[in-house]
């Protein structure tokens, strides 16, 4: 009998990765999302798959799955700053009463579940780099504090059921990571920085670029988050590339990589913007046998391609 993985914000940048991963694993995949922020274009080689269905749905408002279930992969929610600023709201509810439907979901099926944490729940961090044992630098009422929150309480929630319900549940904290089928206007550095590239514009570094990121690519990321699901470890797992770069060194990168000939500018930086980003991958490494494979350049080769033909289409 397939095992049956019901993956939420499937249709998204990462969820959809991840219903490749499990579909060759040979795994029955359940995709769900509203398309808030996914699009059904990264799934569309999915459609006609006798172990794919696509399910539309809003995880906030209620989640239905009839049959067996064997794991939860909950991936929904908006991710990038421009998302969350513009639909604050959604992003509170799906880190909240989206996970809640989910748990209790997991807890009826006896289900193992999966959480997307995120980096941000270091917020702009006083520890470098950031290990799972860091509580974090949180602004709870700023801007991004809807996202980071949000998050905080997934894990909270999360860790709730565990312990009282003994419910098998993991944590992944994902730090930023990049690859084909991001969106170009999601308005992080990399799908921003090379958009403008591409199309010759200049590119828009916020700050003065001192401030850091580590950037892991997409199949890395995809693997961490299997070993992680099928491990039998509960606390919280940093997953992200610890090769950390300047964001104006990064926009260099960029503009040498597409040969472009955009010139850098300096606008000011966002309010409660992380000034560092580096995970301390020892607990993956320990535990999951787990570290980044792709280096930056292997990386952003396909990840060019993939943004080539969207600029190419007039996105």
């Amino acid at each position: 009998m397939k095992k049956t993985v019901l993956i939420t914000g499937g249709a998204g940048f990462l969820g959809s990765h991840l219903c490749d991963r499990f579909l060759n694993e040979g795994f029955k995949v359940l995709c769900m999302d509203n398309l808030l922020t996914g699009s059904k274009e990264n799934i569309e080689h999915l459609v006609g798959h006798e172990d794919f269905q696509f399910l539309y749905n809003n995880v906030s408002e209620y989640v239905h799955v009839s049959g067996e279930l064997h794991y939860i992969l909950h991936f929904a929610s908006p991710a990038s700053p421009i998302d969350y600023l513009k639909m604050p709201i959604q992003t509170l509810k799906v880190g909240s009463l989206g996970t809640l439907h989910l748990l209790g979901l997991a807890k009826e099926k006896k289900a193992t579940i999966l959480v997307a944490s995120t980096s941000e729940i270091y917020g702009d961090p006083l520890e470098h780099p950031q290990t799972e044992d860091y509580w974090g630098n949180v602004n709870p009422v700023g801007p991004r504090g809807v996202y980071d929150e949000a998050k905080r309480f997934l894990e909270a929630i999360t860790m709730a059921y565990h312990t009282f319900h003994n419910l098998d549940t993991k944590i992944i904290r994902i730090f930023n990571t990049y690859g084909p089928r991001m969106r170009l206007n999601d308005g992080r550095a990399l799908p921003a920085f090379i958009g403008q590239a591409l199309r010759g514009e200049d590119i828009t570094v916020f700050g003065d670029g001192s401030q850091t990121r580590s950037f892991c690519y997409v199949e890395d990321l995809v693997e961490g988050i299997f070993r992680l699901l099928i491990s039998d470890y509960n606390q919280p797992v940093n997953i992200g590339n610890p090769d950390e770069i300047t964001i104006l060194e990064f926009a260099e990168e960029v503009i040498k990589l597409t040969g472009s000939k955009s010139k850098i500018i300096f606008k000011d930086l966002p309010m409660d913007d992380p000034k560092q980003r580096k995970p301390d991958i020892t607990r993956a490494k320990d535990i999951l046998s787990w570290e980044p494979k792709f280096s930056r350049s292997a990386g952003l080769v396909p990840t060019l391609e993939y943004f080539k033909k969207k600029v190419d289409g007039g996105e």
